[in-house]
């Protein structure tokens, strides 16, 4: 994590270099283009995007909005770097940025509380943490994982020494559990609707009913710095619009799944409307507003993470998001 850390800073400087202080918005028939780059391919977590720009909310704040793969590179070295305005990101992975120098800043909350967790077949009869032992996990290389489970695990007394870790690479879940392992990480909104449509049961461990502090934001939309001292105006437009087209999926989720499922045709449709319906008053839950950050949560898991080593100092939680651009 920390080489690849390293690696940003670097590209960082290099590419605004390169791009002559980074910013690749242009003007295009009376709007600003600008760019937001996915964390993955397109998902339930990204509907409110593809609505704002479906439905014009992105045109009438100006903006001409193009929405892309991250690709090699990555969303938060793209946006980090200056290469691309936005991007969709995590609050683990800012936090990481935040404390390497790298001038990422969290700016919406796409979901209010964390989805996540550590997700078997029923039949494994892994309901406990302290069921881990002696089982497979499958999961993808993160130090954060192993931290995860042993503070789960250490509630039970249980040793996270006695669990097996495998590298699932891309295998996808469903394949995995019946060939190599026992259990792995999920976001339920995807693939543990998936698993309902399929009629495979699943054993769920929400990872924040666990501990209050692993309930951190997961994903997040981001920018850089730079963007946010220089053009602060584009920053509140994007915020705008993206809110008006998430606000638009919590209260209309059919549409907005078959806006999403045009956009993206080769995506599954029975699933993308069941996580759509599951996910849709899950974007706000009990905030005042979509996108809303709290100051605790921050706290919460960059304290976790320096305490399970995970970090090399300790976050200025306070620069690492903003709420400042969010409609009022």
């Amino acid at each position: 994590m920390m080489k690849k850390w390293m690696y940003i800073i670097c590209s960082v400087f290099l590419l605004t270099a390169c791009s002559g202080g980074g910013n690749t918005s242009e003007q295009k028939e009376g709007h600003k283009k600008v760019t937001v780059v996915l964390d993955w391919t397109p998902n339930t977590n990204h509907t409110g995007l593809y609505v704002a720009k479906e439905k014009g909310y992105f045109e009438e704040q100006g903006l001409d909005v193009d929405i892309i793969l991250p690709g090699e590179a990555g969303a938060d070295q793209l946006v980090a770097s200056g290469k691309a305005e936005f991007g969709v990101g995590y609050q683990e992975s800012v936090t990481q940025a935040r404390v390497q120098d790298v001038p990422l800043v969290s700016i919406a909350a796409v979901i209010q509380h964390n989805t996540s967790g550590f997700a078997s077949p029923k039949d494994k009869g892994i309901t406990t943490p302290k069921d881990f032992e002696g089982k497979r996990y499958g999961g993808w290389g993160s130090p954060v994982e192993k931290a995860v489970m042993t503070s789960i695990m250490k509630q039970e007394n249980a040793d996270v020494e006695k669990v097996d870790f495998v590298n699932m690479g891309d295998t996808d879940f469903f394949t995995a559990v019946k060939r190599d392992v026992d259990f792995a990480w999920i976001y339920y909104g995807w693939t543990g609707i998936e698993a309902e449509l399929r009629g495979e049961e699943l054993n769920m461990m929400y990872v924040k009913d666990y501990s209050e502090k692993l309930d951190y934001y997961t994903p997040v939309l981001t920018t850089n710095e730079k963007m946010i001292e220089s053009d602060p105006e584009t920053v509140k437009a994007f915020l705008s619009a993206s809110s008006k087209g998430y606000q638009f999926a919590i209260d209309n989720p059919e549409e907005a799944g078959e806006i999403l499922l045009e956009a993206a045709p080769d995506l599954d449709k029975e699933l993308v409307m069941k996580s759509q319906e599951w996910l849709a008053p899950k974007y706000k839950d009990d905030a005042d507003r979509w996108g809303e950050q709290k100051l605790e949560v921050w706290e919460n898991y960059a304290s976790w993470m320096y305490d399970n080593d995970l970090l090399d100092k300790e976050l200025d939680s306070k620069k690492a998001f903003t709420n400042e651009f969010l409609p009022k």
